[in-house]
């Protein structure tokens, strides 16, 4: 890779990462996943900053093309996010419908209340 090439890769790589410590900072990004993407980011500006460092963990797996290497990465790491994200979505459908049940239920007991309170109400005015 040309130094123009390595200097815009670094440069890309430390300004996601940037934006990912803004957005923990501003509170838009939860702390269980910054930890995730905080550190996602740390190691892509250091294979960003060490290009050889690719080449070495290729040599050590047996891949002979380093951005295989990468591309391999990637996406097991973005099946085991859309993994993580599909069991929290089924978690959260869970916890919706539970909610919703209770809300329901409290509801039809609110209804009933209002219902049976007139008639109590008539009963306990005193006869003219």
């Amino acid at each position: 890779m040309s130094t123009r090439a390595h200097v815009l890769v670094l440069a890309i790589t430390v300004f996601n990462l940037i934006v990912i410590l803004r957005l923990v900072r501003r509170r838009e990004l939860r702390a269980k996943y910054s930890i995730l993407w905080v550190s996602i980011g740390a190691l892509l500006v250091a294979m960003a900053a060490s290009p050889r460092l690719l080449d070495r963990i290729s040599l050590t797996l047996g891949i002979i093309y380093p951005p295989a290497t990468f591309f391999l990465g990637a996406i097991t790491l973005l099946f085991l996010i859309s993994i993580h994200f599909s069991w929290e979505l089924s978690r959260l459908e869970e916890r919706t419908r539970t909610l919703a049940e209770e809300v329901a239920l409290l509801r039809l007991k609110l209804e009933e209340a209002q219902r049976h309170q007139p008639a109590e109400e008539k009963s306990n005015e005193p006869a003219p």
